[in-house]
């Protein structure tokens, strides 16, 4: 296959987060707005043996299946556009320094790869130079799934006594004390 496209940018948050956010595809139209849904088969995180609907906003689908993957670092999937083969690499890469990088790249094969296929890339270029920069914002933003503690200890100790209070007089209620 040939390279038709290929961006590399950092990202503000731990290799382990980055790939968990690339491995839920179902959750990329936050910040893949081009994209309406995906559904991923079997449903859940991609993995060796997926396959995914991608639901564009132009009305169109595309379907791909995962032919590389190597867990917490790459995956790859392929599918097609009119009569061209083309593949979808996702790569998370860690430096010397604990920077933490991604790599799209979208590579193509068939007749007609240097003529529709750059037309291809020229067109996703503009449509994922616009959906990084809302990705490295999503990895940028604390972490949902964590608490995040900020202020004085006191004030922690304050959130510990209310913590102790409410989980005590709410049955069935998950609370998170930052202790």
């Amino acid at each position: 296959m040939k390279c038709l496209l290929q961006r590399t940018f950092p990202v503000e948050a731990a290799a382990e987060r980055a790939w968990a956010e690339l491995v839920a595809a179902e959750r990329w139209p936050r910040w893949a707005r081009h994209l309406v849904g995906v559904q991923v088969t079997p449903p859940g995180p991609v993995g060796p043996g997926s396959s995914a609907t991608l639901k564009l906003k132009n009305r169109t689908k595309a379907r791909v299946r995962v032919t590389d993957f190597e867990d917490g670092r790459r995956f790859r999937w392929e599918g097609s556009f009119l009569w061209l083969g083309l593949g979808y690499d996702h790569l998370v890469t860690t430096d010397d320094a604990g920077g933490v990088s991604i790599t799209f790249t979208v590579e193509g094969a068939g007749v007609g790869v240097d003529t529709i296929g750059r037309l291809f890339a020229s067109m996703y270029a503009r449509t994922l130079d616009r959906a990084i920069p809302r990705l490295q914002a999503l990895l940028r933003a604390p972490d949902r799934a964590r608490p995040q503690c900020r202020g004085s200890a006191a004030e922690a100790s304050t959130r510990l006594r209310i913590y102790a209070l409410t989980s005590k007089n709410a049955r069935g209620s998950t609370h998170t004390a930052c202790i």
